[in-house]
């Protein structure tokens, strides 16, 4: 299993906050910079077996080692197993993680085997099977990690207004750690 240092990453968070106490960082005012605890070895396997999934490695670590959300990119991780407790709040971002759960969604194969750049025409829902949203970006943008394929364990955001489904990063680790890097 891919390792992660957690008391790094929490360490690094706090001074993310020191250094923004009024929240202005893009996102932060919804992630707060904090993390929820791990989740245990049980849980994670469970959501795999119910979604017929193998989580990548390096996000299914950090959500083992590490937290599950909401600290990250973007508006932060949404949480792998529950929805964030804010939901219900009319937020997009709530109906596109219960859709990703839907019976055998996760489990279909990624459709794209090159990024598609631009304007998308055809209805997202049909370019996001297989891919799990890990973030929101605002103005319908989300990031996607693919779970299967050979675009397996990369890191994807969709838009499908201007910029189109296109990989952002080569994996888990160097998209959240790219992040945490930022000043």
């Amino acid at each position: 299993m891919e390792s992660w240092d957690e008391d790094g990453v929490r360490g690094r968070l706090r001074q993310m906050a020191a250094a923004d106490p009024g929240r202005e960082r893009f996102g932060a005012d919804t992630h707060r910079y904090a993390l929820a605890p791990a989740l245990p070895e049980a849980k994670i396997r469970a959501f795999e077996d119910a979604h017929g999934v193998e989580l990548p490695a390096e996000y299914r670590s950090f959500v083992a080692q590490v937290g599950d959300g909401p600290a990250g990119p973007a508006h932060g991780l949404m949480p792998l197993t529950v929805p964030r407790a804010e939901a219900g709040e009319e937020w997009a971002v709530d109906d596109e993680w219960a859709e990703d759960r839907l019976p055998g969604r996760l489990a279909e194969p990624f459709p794209l085997t090159s990024p598609r750049p631009g304007r998308i025409g055809a209805p997202a829902d049909a370019l996001t099977r297989g891919t799990l949203m890990l973030a929101e970006g605002g103005c319908g943008m989300y990031v996607r990690l693919v779970l299967n394929g050979p675009r397996a364990g990369e890191i994807w955001q969709i838009d499908v207004d201007w910029a189109g489904f296109v990989p952002v990063s080569p994996g888990f680790r160097a998209w959240y750690t790219d992040w945490l890097r930022r000043e």
